[in-house]
């Protein structure tokens, strides 16, 4: 698909999300200057976030619906690591919950801030959210990270100064499925609330974009992997790549419309019943970890599932090292040292995001608009939202 030329992907429906999913590694390269040409109002913003708290930590709640929730879920575990432990406690809730379930999801007392993260920034959830934090939360601040500076988010935030909104404007994704959006807002916000030095994300960022140039290169091998029998897929992975496999999964039940379907769960989680899912039409992906410890557990599963001999495929999506799955796998070099697990998960989307890609086309649907029944939507539509008091 990468090599094959416009005219061709226009008859398949397919140009604009394959020219997404392919421009990733510049966009990342281009989102880390957006980082560091506002890192002077990032910084004050913060050191207001930091200060909202008191002798309290901060509450940093990561915020967004369906794609954009899990942004949240993908770099919450790693900034609970990584981020400023002792100002920050770090969550990720989706804005259809806070909407939903106001009092089970915000504490008027927890000095908060608000991180939402929206393609569009038109989804009815996105606006209501930040209206229920407002009306709910004694002590806030916002933060927008979102790709349409004419969206509702952007626009109504302009003048605010309990608002920070940033703009990743060259992610703003055309077709329906979110790609570079996803990829970017993930790596924006880690960007912002990472303790490693400047230089060392600036060198995280050149690897991963190296490595995501490297994937579009091999997409012969993920595409070899699609000739085998299969109708299910299902992704596993531990920490921040639970949360990316929630991703994953969600890109080829889009772009298929419904057609395979998919599963998703933490390696050590999928035991526990979902592992009933698996049967000799599968396909199992685990995105394994490069922390020692961890990655154990996700080679124990890929071991276990490849070893039943049930699933049409057991793949193991890794960089190279030691204790890596010896399985089939999609295995990336390690130029320097390891990359930590959100800016490997850079690349590794974009492995998943071929496969969904790929597979909308094996199954007959178009890419670029995957909904024949046109009920599901680029922006979510139909929502009621009802008044909210506290």
């Amino acid at each position: 698909m990468f090599t094959t030329s416009t005219p061709e992907l226009e008859t398949l429906g397919a140009a604009i999300t394959t020219q997404e999913i392919k421009q990733q590694p510049k966009l990342w390269e281009d989102t880390y200057a957006i980082y560091t040409n506002n890192r002077d109002k990032i910084d004050t913003f913060i050191s207001s976030a930091r200060e909202l708290g008191g002798k309290r930590r901060t509450r940093v709640v990561f915020t967004g619906a369906g794609t954009s929730q899990y942004v949240g879920d993908t770099i919450t575990p790693y900034l609970r690591r990584f981020g400023e432990k002792n100002a920050f406690e770090f969550a990720s809730v989706a804005t259809t919950d806070i909407v939903s379930d106001p009092l089970g999801s915000l504490d008027a007392d927890d000095p908060t801030v608000l991180v939402s993260f929206a393609r569009s920034g038109n989804s009815p959830e996105s606006m209501a959210a930040v209206q229920v934090a407002r009306s709910l939360v004694k002590d806030l601040l916002l933060i927008n990270i979102t790709c349409a500076p004419e969206g509702r988010l952007a626009v109504e935030s302009q003048g605010k100064t309990d608002t920070l909104t940033l703009l990743i404007p060259g992610a703003n994704d055309q077709g329906f499925a979110m790609t570079g959006s996803f990829s970017c807002m993930a790596l924006l916000a880690t960007l912002i609330f990472d303790t490693s030095s400047h230089e060392q994300k600036a060198a995280w960022v050149m690897d991963a974009a190296t490595l995501g140039r490297e994937v579009i290169s091999r997409e012969h091998e993920i595409a070899a992997w699609l000739e085998t029998d299969f109708e299910r897929i299902t992704y596993l992975g531990s920490g921040p790549f639970s949360g990316l496999a929630r991703e994953a999964q969600l890109k080829v039940l889009e772009l298929a419309a419904g057609k395979n379907p998919t599963s998703f769960d933490s390696s050590m989680g999928y035991r526990h019943g979902p592992k009933s899912f698996v049967d000799a039409r599968t396909l199992v992906f685990d995105f394994v970890a490069n922390d020692p410890y961890t990655r154990q557990y996700d080679v124990d599963i890929l071991n276990e599932i490849a070893g039943d001999d049930i699933a049409a495929l057991t793949i193991g999506i890794q960089q190279e090292g030691e204790g890596a799955f010896e399985g089939t796998s999609f295995t990336l070099p390690v130029n320097g040292s390891p990359l930590p697990a959100v800016y490997l998960a850079l690349p590794f989307i974009v492995v998943a995001q071929t496969v969904a890609l790929l597979n909308s086309v094996r199954v007959g649907n178009t890419p670029d608009t995957p909904s024949p029944s046109g009920t599901v939507n680029r922006v979510v539509k139909g929502v009621t939202i009802h008044p909210f008091e506290v």
